[in-house]
């Protein structure tokens, strides 16, 4: 029994599935108009029997068609076919025609495990330059997650599902309806979350969210529900990612909580901004945990007025009662009971203060504090003790400033204080150091353990032809064996490809012939066979070879005929 081909508008062949999401299943087909392989989208049979939705669907469709970007999966063809179902009613087949892209998609990239820091900001900075390009042809993604974004075999970053997110929201009426369609909750924006109209900095909070879960495994927010999940992105504040996975540098949790801010206008305001921000962090300063308490006060600290526009979020989102909440924080009722008892607190010590009759006969010492940044520690101390501060020492490994000199002081320079007060001095101990393991002769799995082991990164990864080697084995590395450096660094490969490559040998002598293959460059083995159809020469003449020319496996068997007629 054989099943008919099927072919959409006459045009489109559908052949095997390779992919099925939440509103579509995605097909391999073959354009047999241009004669080109093709990714064929056809949407689920719930959404294609809105016809809203398929006029709103095939607008942005062809506006996605209009972006050509090398990180955006191109979308060739927007249209519509019909079939009939199992009970005789004809329906509407939606569909999108667009690139075939061969590689992996990223959520599966972090389903496989830890990836790399280098990794994980390649991959985001791949979106957020494919973000950079759509908004500034005016395209809101609306629903970017590790879902949308596929990694090439090469390596490269690509977007895809522009536009839909958009015509699925606008056809829908709330939160749960267009979580269930559009994917998870996990990557939404707090105004997505609230129903609110949205803009480019809703795609670069989504894209935080990738960068945190590439980063520590997981996304900020969990629940058991997408409401659940939407509640704590309009009101939770999520850990620093350091506090997740300490390797972490604090230099990126700085960007993924600014990126993670409720407030749109406390992220960077375009995707260029982002990338620069990441840019820098390979020469930037990383800050303090006192600095990064102070950010996330900043970003996430409680107000009556952020308070009540929680409740109210709250309201629009859901009536569900079920809901777990996932990450620290007091309910809206605590927050305004604070408010209330803080204010009380405040009234009374301000009238104790105007009731106490002050004295002039106490006197007061009001000093300032030192800078004693990159001071070594001993003269940092002198300092201090001169102004008549005392002094506590903490070491902290800090890349920037070399050990034994002074990373920051609490309080900080210019900071009013009283004589004799303590001044905590935090004391650079310099980069954390690895050594770099011995890589050569071993295979690239084996190596990728021994650098992850030695809390060192893999960086690119070149192969080479080496007639000696099996596949996949280690030729040299970028850093030599043995080389201390700092944890983290990045170490470049060099790989056998387990080939070598031939040429045609016809009309060679056998005598040349064999002394190339059988060289050092090659390493092949050489068999002889006699063709008495062809007359003979006199030196015998490589008729034939078995191995076409090219490259071939290490170590291969090629034999060369040779004519013995008369």
């Amino acid at each position: 029994m054989t099943t008919e081909t099927r072919v959409l508008s006459g045009r489109y062949r559908v052949d095997d599935l390779i992919g099925r999401g939440g509103m579509a299943s995605v097909y391999r087909g073959y354009d047999q108009t241009l004669g080109r392989t093709v990714a064929i989208k056809i949407l689920k049979a719930d959404l294609a029997g809105d016809a809203a939705f398929r006029t709103r669907f095939r607008l942005e469709a062809q506006a996605a068609s209009r972006m050509a970007h090398p990180t955006i999966v191109r979308v060739f063809d927007a249209g519509e076919d019909a079939e009939t179902g199992i009970d005789g009613v004809e329906r509407p087949v939606p569909y999108i025609v667009m690139e075939l892209v061969h590689g992996r998609l990223l959520k599966d990239v972090i389903a496989q495990g830890d990836v790399p820091t280098d990794d994980a900001l390649r991959y985001v900075d791949g979106i957020l330059e494919a973000l950079e390009y759509s908004h500034r042809a005016g395209v809101v993604h609306r629903d970017i997650k590790p879902g949308n974004v596929m990694i090439t075999d090469s390596g490269r970053v690509k977007v895809m599902d522009f536009g839909i997110a958009r015509a699925v929201s606008d056809s829908s009426s709330t939160v749960a309806e267009t979580t269930a369609i559009v994917g998870t909750a996990a990557y939404f924006s707090p105004e997505q979350a609230k129903g609110e109209s949205v803009d480019a900095r809703a795609d670069l909070y989504s894209t935080g969210v990738v960068l945190y879960e590439l980063l520590t495994g997981r996304p900020p927010f969990r629940g058991d529900t997408p409401v659940a999940v939407a509640y704590q992105h309009v009101s939770e504040a999520p850990l620093p990612p350091s506090e997740i996975v300490e390797s972490i540098p604090r230099a990126l949790d700085a960007i993924v909580l600014r990126a993670l801010a409720k407030d749109p206008f406390q992220r960077p305001q375009d995707a260029a901004s982002f990338r620069e921000a990441l840019d820098e962090t390979a020469d930037g300063q990383a800050p303090t945990k006192r600095q990064m308490s102070a950010l996330s006060n900043e970003l996430y600290g409680p107000n009556p007025r952020q308070a009540a526009e929680t409740a109210r979020s709250l309201r629009q989102l859901s009536t569900d009662t079920t809901m777990r909440r996932t990450q620290a924080g007091p309910p809206v009722a605590w927050i305004w009971a604070g408010v209330s008892v803080l204010a009380v607190l405040l009234v009374a010590v301000l009238i104790w203060v105007m009731q106490i009759q002050p004295n002039n006969d106490v006197p007061t010492t009001s000093l300032t504090v030192p800078n004693v940044v990159d001071m070594s520690y001993d003269r940092a101390a002198e300092t201090l003790t001169e102004q008549q501060l005392t002094t506590a020492r903490v070491n902290e490994s800090d890349e920037k400033v070399a050990a034994g000199n002074v990373v920051s002081t609490v309080p900080e320079a210019g900071t009013s204080v009283a004589a004799g007060q303590k001044i905590t001095v935090y004391v650079s101990t310099g980069p954390d150091t690895a050594t770099v393991p011995t890589l050569q002769g071993i295979n690239e799995n084996e190596a990728r353990s021994a650098l992850e082991a030695a809390s060192l990164s893999i960086g690119s990864i070149r192969r080479q032809n080496d007639p000696a080697l099996a596949e996949g084995t280690v030729i040299s590395s970028s850093i030599e064996t043995g080389t201390a450096v700092a944890k983290g660094t990045t170490v470049n490969l060099v790989i056998a490809s387990g080939q070598v490559v031939i040429v045609d040998y016809t009309g060679y002598t056998l005598e040349a012939a064999q002394r190339e293959l059988e060289s050092y460059e090659k390493q092949l083995t050489v068999r002889r066979q006699d063709d008495p159809g062809c007359p003979a020469a006199s030196p015998p003449t490589v008729a034939t070879q078995s191995l076409a020319p090219g490259e071939v496996p290490v170590h291969s068997e090629i034999t060369l005929t040779v004519c013995s007629g008369s």
